[in-house]
């Protein structure tokens, strides 16, 4: 028989964070190795919010990708490949950075189990009310598990895990819809402009690796159409922010009729949440950074 090793990846987005949380209290006797593939780039509150996350799980949480700035001088992970892809941006349609800084480092260190004889089983956060599908190996000794899908857990009830725990929502959430780099390019515009007021270094940095792709005849963006300076010039970000408050009120109104029929829902249940919020299905985006 083949010892089994349980791992799951963490994100520090929420439904990862409450996966983790689930299968610590409903399966105390299983023991699950947590892992965090760190590009780096990462927004702090996410370092922050693992941080909490690992003190709650009593146990640590691997963190794949360190940085070797001996390997080649001062540059990061991130510009380290930015330059082997011709100092192209990565995009939705060349998604380098999900390869080498997502999936490469996690098989990489899979690998090391499966090397000595074991098999691997994967736990991934998709809810019982999306439908797609995570990552799945071609080894046959990984196998890929979704406890929320089995345990019919949904949106609603991942907000109550998060809440019960204490820990709650990432701080992040508070104006952007997704995990992951600072720079993803599934943020959305009303996003851009928010990470020019939160993290304006975070944005500067990000407007810096544009231009070095422009200057090498990328045909990506940040955001498909338009850089990063057009997109926060003052005229631009009033516009982008007045059209996220309008569509906002309009997703508030809609959940009010839904729920008009319904007098015994709670307050909690009453609020929009993240995803209605930024008025699209933020999961669509890439699972193993966002999840």
């Amino acid at each position: 028989m083949k010892k089994t090793r349980h791992v799951l990846g963490l994100s520090g987005g929420k439904d990862s964070s409450a996966l983790a949380i689930y299968m610590r209290d409903t399966y105390p006797e299983m023991e699950v190795s947590y892992f965090f593939t760190d590009t780096g780039e990462e927004l702090k509150e996410v370092y922050e919010y693992l941080d909490k996350l690992e003190a709650y799980l009593g146990k640590p949480i691997a963190r794949l990708n360190q940085i070797d700035e001996e390997r080649e001088g001062s540059k990061t992970e991130f510009e380290k490949f930015m330059h082997r892809y011709n100092n192209f941006l990565p995009s939705a349609t060349a998604r380098w950075c999900t390869i080498e800084m997502k999936l490469k480092p996690f098989e990489k260190w899979i690998k090391t189990f499966l090397d000595a004889g074991e098999e691997v089983i994967s736990y991934v956060a998709i809810r019982s009310d999306e439908k797609r599908l995570g990552y799945k190996s071609s080894n046959e000794d990984v196998k890929v598990k979704f406890p929320f899908m089995e345990d019919n857990i949904d949106r609603e009830k991942v907000s109550q895990i998060l809440d019960d725990s204490g820990l709650g929502l990432p701080g992040y959430y508070r104006w952007r819809s997704r995990s992951g780099c600072t720079f993803c390019f599934f943020q959305q515009k009303i996003e851009w402009v928010r990470l020019s007021r939160e993290h304006p270094e975070a944005f500067e940095r990000a407007k810096k690796l544009e231009k070095t792709a422009l200057d090498h005849d990328s045909p990506f963006t940040w955001v498909q159409g338009t850089t990063l300076d057009e997109l926060v010039a003052p005229k631009r970000a009033k516009q982008i922010e007045e059209d996220f408050q309008k569509r906002l009120e309009r997703e508030k109104k809609l959940k009010a009729k839904r729920l008009a029929r319904n007098p015994f829902l709670n307050e909690d249940t009453k609020k929009l949440d993240i995803e209605e919020v930024y008025g699209d299905d933020v999961s669509s985006s890439c699972l193993i950074c966002h999840k």
